[in-house]
């Protein structure tokens, strides 16, 4: 994971639009690591489009080895055979997303944990809010998996994949299979 600081000059982005069972996502990287992997139907994709851009440079449609990689992984987790990704992360954010980016990393495929959790473990007493607009900052869908925190009650909480996405996902960790996704849901 790149630090921010270091993130901060121009350097070129490649994209691609992979196709996985929950619909199509977009993927931008450089060749320091993954930016971006979002749903495309994601309502907040334009705003994170410009923020990378703003951040580091142009996107290009371009293939690219971390593209690829992250295809890979991708279809290796929707088919049940990946539980860690490996590929190398291009974050920036500030100190308190960075933070809680990294914690959302620590939790187990399969598991979930709170908002209230996450604040607890970074000495944020009260900060469940803030750990969920952290988390809705996230840009790296699936791979720093936000679809892991749900509300302290157990109930699922909003996703900006969709909370339909958010069950399946969650659904097909604790099943390690891959399921048949009904956007009705």
């Amino acid at each position: 994971m790149a630090a921010p600081a270091a993130s901060r000059a121009s350097v070129e982005l490649y994209s691609h639009e992979m196709v996985t069972p929950l619909g199509a996502m977009i993927a931008v990287a450089s060749d320091r690591g993954l930016a971006l992997c979002e749903f495309v139907d994601r309502p907040m994709l334009p705003t994170q489009m410009q923020r990378i851009e703003a951040l580091f440079g142009a996107v290009v449609v371009r293939d690219h080895e971390i593209l690829r990689q992250t295809q890979r992984e991708l279809d290796e987790y929707f088919s049940g055979t990946r539980e860690t990704f490996t590929i190398p992360l291009l974050l920036d954010g500030s100190a308190f997303q960075m933070s809680v980016w990294r914690e959302l990393q620590k939790i187990p495929f399969g598991s979930t944990t709170s908002y209230d959790s996450i604040a607890m473990r970074l000495n944020r007493r009260g900060g469940a809010r803030a750990v969920g607009r952290a988390n809705g900052d996230n840009r790296i869908a699936i791979v720093v998996p936000c679809h892991r925190v749900i509300n302290a009650d157990g109930s699922l909480s909003g996703y900006g994949g969709g909370k339909h996405r958010k069950r399946w996902l969650l659904e097909h960790e604790r099943r390690g299979e891959q399921l048949v996704f009904d956007e009705l849901q």
